[in-house]
């Protein structure tokens, strides 16, 4: 599973643009910030690499299998 805390998640849109299986997207709903957060698209493509945890300058995600 993928965890994504909206409210540390600030949209700067790292995790979707490294995902190398384009297992997140961004999100319509706004957060309390006002920001559009992160969201899982396809859980089935997720091969578990962590790249979106690792690459998240607010520690907003964090990856389980």
């Amino acid at each position: 599973m993928i965890y994504i805390d909206e409210e540390l998640c600030k949209g700067c849109i790292l995790c979707v643009k490294f995902c190398p299986k384009e297992v997140l997207k961004m999100s319509e709903q706004l957060n309390k910030k006002g920001v559009h957060v992160a969201e899982v698209d396809d859980m089935a493509k997720c091969t578990y690499c962590n790249i979106c945890e690792m690459i998240c300058p607010d520690q907003a995600i964090a990856v389980r299998k």
